[in-house]
């Protein structure tokens, strides 16, 4: 039976090809895919170059080092490939910073699962006092200042540059990130030498054998919900979730991050300690530290060694950077 998302993958590339004039299209199928927006925040390329400049604009933090892409690299798959990220003066984050490829199908943002919108999530790293430092009473004034800013926010908000503006801008820019057409992608597509039979035996790996599609199920690889993955058998100070409602259930639970791109996003889990998939496959294998409230779909297995490479390889398959040609228009 034909999976509703593979059937929305090849009629989307089929209407692209169909198009001879879309040349850019025509080679990045990523265009083809509908991302949801907010009835409030519909997705214009005005109101996408707006935020694209915002979001690389290190004006945004307080002391004036930092931007968005300095946790959020595109070369990097929207990451930093850091432990935790370096906000102003230096500065240590809490938390490894994630990718933003695919946030537009995002349910739930940050890794508690508890705001709602992208444009929620602006707000945050732009007043943390690691991160950007800056708050946002002092901050739409120095923007509005700003003669290219303000000129945008009238043309395309009809507004001047305000929260909302800046909110809705950056949002919009995010929505437009797409990564969906790795060679994973082509081979479900329909192209079967996209992949080779080592990878294809770590994809039966990934979705049959081991059931790693409980959690992190095709197309986006994530249920976009908050788990304990056994990652400590105690958490220490970041308790995941149980800091937004303080419910002793919530202990230890991070949302399950997309394995997207996981071959560039390392290293991984909320606080990147585990450096190589290599790793995060050993802590997995070994059915996690026990903890408590860990997810009952952790549980040991084995692989043999051909087994783990087939699987990595698999992983590394699910690599898709062609969105950076769109950015480099």
């Amino acid at each position: 039976m034909t999976r509703p998302w593979l059937m929305f993958i090849a009629l989307g590339t089929l209407m692209i090809l169909s198009n001879s004039k879309c040349e850019n299209a025509t080679n990045n199928p990523n265009l083809a895919v509908f991302v949801p927006a907010p009835a409030d925040n519909p997705s214009t390329p005005e109101k996408v170059a707006l935020g694209k400049k915002l979001f690389f604009d290190k004006r945004l933090s307080l002391d004036g080092t930092v931007s968005c892409a300095s946790c959020h690299d595109p070369h990097k798959a929207f990451t930093d490939q850091l432990t935790t990220s370096v906000g102003i003066k230096g500065q240590r984050t809490e938390r490894n910073a994630p990718s933003i490829l695919n946030s537009g199908f995002l349910k739930t943002v940050m890794f508690d699962a508890h705001l709602k919108t992208l444009e929620l999530q602006v707000i945050v790293p732009l007043q943390e006092p690691t991160e950007m430092g800056h708050n946002m009473k002092k901050l739409i004034p120095q923007l509005r200042a700003i003669p290219e800013y303000q000129a945008a926010a009238q043309k395309i908000f009809q507004r001047d540059f305000d929260a909302f503006v800046l909110t809705r801008a950056i949002g919009a820019f995010e929505r437009s990130l797409v990564s969906m057409n790795s060679r994973f992608d082509q081979y479900q597509a329909g192209n079967k030498k996209a992949l080779s039979n080592d990878e294809q035996a770590g994809w039966k790996l990934f979705s049959e054998k081991l059931y790693c599609i409980q959690c992190h199920p095709a197309p986006y690889f994530t249920t976009f919900e908050a788990a304990n993955n056994g990652l400590y058998l105690d958490f220490g100070k970041d308790k995941g979730r149980f800091r937004i409602n303080l419910d002793s259930s919530d202990i230890g639970k991070f949302k399950i991050p997309s394995l997207r791109n996981s071959e560039l996003t390392f290293p991984y889990m909320h606080d990147g300690s585990i450096e190589n998939l290599e790793n995060v496959i050993a802590h997995y294998s070994q059915g996690g530290k026990k903890h408590p409230l860990q997810s009952s779909t952790i549980v040991p297995f084995n692989l043999s060694p051909k087994e783990q490479k087939q699987l990595t390889l698999f992983l590394k398959a699910l690599t898709d950077t062609s969105y950076l040609k769109k950015l480099d228009n």
